[in-house]
């Protein structure tokens, strides 16, 4: 994760209430599975899963909950279901990964 402060870090995601919004881009059939910096705006989140058939989504969701602590229901996609930028709502998260740099709510 590059070492960025201020306010272009915090780009990619807010808060609504005790809920996390993410702005990520997404590296479908990637070698490895994780976070892998800024694209943009976006987190850009590295998927070894392939985008057919929903694979690509079902993976994302599952590795957000791992790393946020929380059940797979607690995350959704709230856009872009069928392409590589995606808004996602963690639910009340209970950990925040420290490779982020995501400032409690």
């Amino acid at each position: 994760m590059p070492s960025e402060t201020g306010p272009v870090a915090q780009r990619f995601y807010s808060w609504r209430g005790a809920d996390l919004l993410l702005d990520c881009h997404l590296q479908p059939g990637a070698k490895t599975l994780g976070f892998a910096g800024l694209q943009g705006e976006r987190l850009k989140i590295r998927i070894s899963a392939p985008p057919v058939d929903g694979k690509a989504n079902a993976l994302l969701i599952a590795f957000l909950a791992e790393q946020f602590g929380v059940r797979k229901n607690q995350v959704s996609l709230l856009s872009g279901e069928l392409s590589r930028q995606k808004r996602l709502l963690v639910a009340r998260p209970q950990q925040l990964p420290a490779e982020l740099g995501i400032q409690p709510g």
